[in-house]
């Protein structure tokens, strides 16, 4: 599919959530608050997630960590990405919490003027290791007290996880709070509640990721993440329906809220990527786009 169709579909399918009932405020949708939230973007390194074109996240997918100083020293001078992810559940020592404070420090030295990002994705949301709840806990606290980073993904249903957003703020890195879905996607009322959970738990970032088995599973994400985003977010989004039918849900967060989206360097980390350069190109041909809307007439 070319890209110029890609996009006028993506159009077309966010026209459908629109006009869908639960979209629409029919009675199975939440219900609206009096006033309109007002979102407060997260501001690190000169970069303002929640304001303008969704913020670009490029993932490591290494597993030696030599490739992975590699590539983050290649990425560093790019400018199609703003985020970079290092994934630490993709190293063969990635549950050597010692050696991943070792490394988030040597990358956080290469990026200066980019966010990193650190993320152990654990098997049970899709990740490549498994890893049990004490043994994640440990690791995660070991990454604060000695690593170095400004964003960490904490899965948001691991029993230590309000504990670990406390001590990530007492040490100045800032938390996504995370839900994966790999089987299905939750009905708008479960997402929504989920990102909502998320905030109430202090979350600096609210995640949600679930695959589609059909088009409304992806118009159902994007509706659920206006929603969430009209009436209830006081932080920045990062949603998507996964896999290739999900991809719009990458191009369409200024749209819909999301405030950042993940690209591709080389390998996917997750099904559904697009090309970093490719991506970064159509979100900003998408913002001149609305910022013309946005002009008097």
């Amino acid at each position: 599919m070319q890209r110029r169709d890609f996009i006028g579909c993506g159009s077309a399918m966010f026209a459908l959530a629109l006009m869908s009932p639960s979209a629409s405020g029919a009675a199975d949708a939440p219900r609206a608050t009096p006033t309109a939230p007002v979102l407060r973007p997260v501001k690190i390194k000169n970069i303002a997630i929640g304001e303008g074109e969704p913020k670009v996240i490029v993932s490591t997918t290494a597993t030696q960590s030599d490739a992975v100083k590699s590539f983050v020293r290649r990425q560093a001078t790019r400018s199609d990405s703003d985020i970079i992810e290092l994934r630490l559940d993709l190293l063969h020592n990635g549950q050597d919490a010692a050696a991943m404070a070792q490394l988030t420090r040597e990358l956080y030295a290469m990026l200066p003027n980019k966010i990193l990002l650190v993320t152990f994705r654990t098997q049970a949301e899709g990740g490549k290791q498994a890893i049990d709840d004490e043994r994640y806990s440990a690791l995660c606290q070991q990454l604060l007290t000695q690593g170095e980073m400004d964003l960490l993904d904490i899965e948001m249903y691991r029993p230590a996880a309000r504990e670990l957003v406390t001590l990530a703020h007492q040490r100045q890195v800032r938390v996504i709070l995370s839900s994966h879905d790999f089987q299905q996607t939750p009905p708008q009322r479960e997402i929504i509640a989920r990102l909502r959970q998320q905030q109430a738990m202090g979350a600096d970032i609210l995640k949600m990721a679930a695959m589609p088995h059909d088009p409304g599973d992806v118009i159902g994400m994007m509706a659920a993440t206006w929603e969430m985003r009209r009436h209830y977010a006081q932080q920045p989004l990062l949603t998507m329906s996964m896999g290739g039918m999900g991809a719009v849900t990458r191009l369409a967060g200024e749209l819909t809220g999301s405030a950042l989206t993940f690209g591709m360097a080389g390998d996917a980390s997750a099904p559904g990527q697009l090309e970093a350069s490719d991506l970064s190109s159509v979100l900003a041909l998408l913002h001149r786009a609305a910022q013309e809307d946005a002009k008097p007439s």
